[in-house]
């Protein structure tokens, strides 16, 4: 029975999300307060049912209900409670009911809250995050049923399995209850600023009081989505036994670019709600951020493309997706051709100012989005037209993306020292003097002591002390450390708005993860062998000597478990214990890696499987990465996400319009 009640439920909630817009369009065109109350209603109510319906899919998970397909495919019996339970969004379906689920949550905290907003508006992003909610879990209902039973089809009687098939091995990892959730929640976190786009080209007005509520939400989706890429790379940096952690992968990719997006559409929205101005940006890129979270919903899911990460092969399922993509992005983006040339520039600036150094952020991050939008589709458009497969490797996007931002970073500290509508550039070079000579002293020392090979990535070393010495110097300059009392400038400090300390922060954050990331790059060092117990292998200045491989029984697998002492010029580091695991229910096995924490360096072990030499002596390949400053990589993201947090948390944020503000280029707005 809970099977079919979840089904019941999910039906239930298409037919709320229908309501939702009915009432809600309704309520716009009548005016109605009760149409327009019901509406909001309509949208808690349909995701109540969402919940139910992701409750019954975890308790079908928990009871292992082998009748029902989705939790015969992916769970067993001997599964411990953390992965039955994160199973249940392990699957196509089941990662469908955890996308809706966000999107009707998302749905019904705007038609809950916002009180502020003029009612038409409100009323209209209503009924658009209907609209989505319509789409995707008529989707889910139809196409992606998590509910469905296990049928005989000689018998058409329901034959369920004594055990599941279990969970994926590669997902049996702590990182399934958390990566997923927080990558849907930044990918739907959008939806809410794509429904405030399609409002306001439909009202034809789109002012600075719209982009005070577009940020709040720009905020938390991009901040949610930070932590879902960065949490998704390390699990792979942990668990796939590569010793990297980051591929150019065409699901990375897929989520890379609306986080690229949205990092364009966060500065985008100051403008607009600063100056009154790149009004058109503002819109063009809100609707930007959720079509791409679209697109890579349709690139994990359809089967399209061959990925470690992809959920499915089902071409019938892709083209469904493609369609509801095509329906809500066109939709969206035809409102935009027909309202976007009203809109009429806001203030005057020169081409010195900070608007000219944001409008040119924009410009270079959706230079940078196309071109991994090219590498991640083009072998897949090329397939289709001539039938034959190709490649786009690491090459390509480290030669397309890597100049672009390269300039886009070299330009980003200097724009918070540059004053709105005509700016002082000179004054903006010379306040950055000491970061240039801090960043140029690290590139010089990068090329000479890490590898003159690498020259692309000692001058990254520098580019990420720019970055993080250039925040800093914004923050003096903000403190005005130097120039008053020190007492006067611990007061500036304590004082400075949440939302500064967000961007200093976020900044700082994209400069730590340069200098990791190209640190790790240059100064990798990877070794293997072939080892029995006893022997002794070099990788860089580390001596690893391998003790014992004993054999260890897992609550469903079983495994070879090596014991590594790990010592540097004969002083103990750290012990270690790679294991390669066997999972008898699916007869896969996984490498699970150890990590040797040296300061921010990581020593990286992973173990291969057994074999047996020409006198059937047991065997086992060891691979040994030293990777310097790989910390960093993950710390930078998690401080830029922690700016965000700090950002949103800003009064004046969170509240929204505070202040009446006069529109920009559309008719004078009518009272709430």
């Amino acid at each position: 029975m809970i099977a079919e009640l979840g089904t019941f439920a999910l039906a239930l909630a298409f037919a709320l999300s229908i309501a939702q817009v009915g009432l809600s369009v309704t309520a716009r065109i009548r005016g109605s307060a009760l149409l327009r109350g019901a509406g909001e209603g309509a949208a808690g109510a349909a995701f109540l049912s969402v919940a139910l319906v992701f409750g019954c899919l975890v308790t079908s998970f928990l009871r292992s209900d082998f009748s029902v397909t989705n939790v015969a495919e992916h769970s067993n019996i001997d599964n411990p409670l953390m992965y039955k339970i994160a199973g249940s969004w392990a699957s196509h379906e089941g990662s469908m009911v955890l996308w809706i689920l966000a999107l009707t949550a998302f749905g019904a905290v705007v038609a809950l809250t916002g009180r502020n907003l003029p009612w038409r508006l409100k009323t209209l992003t209503v009924a658009t995050q209907g609209w989505l909610g319509t789409l995707f879990i008529g989707y889910t209902l139809f196409a992606s049923n998590p509910f469905l039973r296990v049928i005989d089809p000689a018998t058409h009687l329901l034959s369920p399995p004594v055990q599941g098939a279990s969970l994926n091995p590669l997902l049996q990892d702590p990182g399934l209850a958390f990566h997923p959730p927080m990558l849907y929640l930044g990918y739907v976190g959008f939806s809410v600023v794509f429904s405030f786009a399609v409002a306001a080209l439909i009202e034809g007005k789109v002012d600075a009081a719209w982009a005070r509520w577009v940020r709040p939400w720009t905020l938390a989706a991009w901040s949610l989505l930070t932590c879902g890429i960065t949490l998704g790379s390390f699990w792979a940096y942990y668990e796939l036994g590569w010793g990297g952690w980051w591929v150019w992968d065409p699901v990375e990719n897929a989520s890379f670019m609306p986080w690229l997006i949205g990092t364009a559409l966060l500065h985008s929205a100051i403008v607009t709600e600063k100056r009154g101005a790149m009004q058109g940006w503002t819109v063009f890129l809100s609707l930007c951020a959720f079509s791409f979270g679209m697109l890579g919903t349709f690139m994990v899911r359809s089967g399209s493309i061959m990925s470690v990460h992809a959920f499915a092969v089902d071409p019938t399922r892709g083209i469904i997706l493609l369609s509801i993509m095509g329906l809500a992005a066109g939709a969206g983006f035809t409102l935009f051709a027909w309202r976007a040339p009203k809109f009429v520039g806001g203030g005057v600036y020169a081409p010195v100012s900070r608007e000219t150094t944001l409008l040119l952020n924009n410009l270079f991050l959706a230079a940078a989005t196309a071109a991994v939008l090219f590498g991640t589709l083009y072998p897949m458009i090329y397939e289709a037209i001539t039938g034959k497969s190709i490649s786009v490797g690491k090459q390509y996007f480290d030669l397309s993306f890597g100049p672009i931002m390269g300039v886009a970073l070299i330009i980003l500290p200097a724009g918070p020292l540059i004053a709105w509508k005509r700016g002082d550039v000179r004054g903006a070079l010379q306040r950055l003097s000491f970061a240039a000579i801090a960043a140029g002293i690290a590139a010089i020392a990068g090329y000479a002591f890490v590898s003159p090979k690498h020259a692309l990535a000692a001058m990254g070393c520098g580019l990420g002390l720019w970055l993080i010495v250039g925040s800093l110097t914004e923050l003096a300059e903000r403190t005005r450390a130097g120039r008053a009392s020190p007492a006067e400038s611990l007061r500036r400090l304590w004082g400075l708005p949440r939302g500064a300390w967000g961007m200093t922060l976020a900044h700082l954050g994209l400069g730590v993860f340069v200098l990791g990331a190209c640190v790790e790059l240059g100064g990798k060092v990877e070794a293997s062998k072939l080892i029995v117990p006893g022997d002794v292998m070099t990788v860089g200045v580390y001596s690893l000597k391998i003790n014992d491989v004993s054999r260890v029984d897992g609550p469903d697998y079983v495994a070879d478990r090596a014991q590594i002492a790990i010592t540097r010029n004969g002083s103990p580091i750290c012990n270690a214990e790679p294991a390669r695991r066997t999972y008898p229910a699916s007869g896969n096995t996984t490498s699970e890696v150890a990590i040797c924490y040296q300061g921010l360096s990581h020593v990286y072990i992973s173990m291969g499987e057994r074999r047996e030499d020409a006198g059937g002596k047991s065997q086992w390949l060891v691979t040994g990465y030293v990777n310097p400053l790989a910390t960093l990589v993950f710390l930078g993201p998690l401080l830029m996400a922690l700016g965000g947090i700090t950002s949103l948390s800003d009064r004046r944020l969170r509240l929204g319009v505070a202040r009446k503000v006069k529109p920009v280029g559309a008719p004078k707005a009518e009272p709430a």
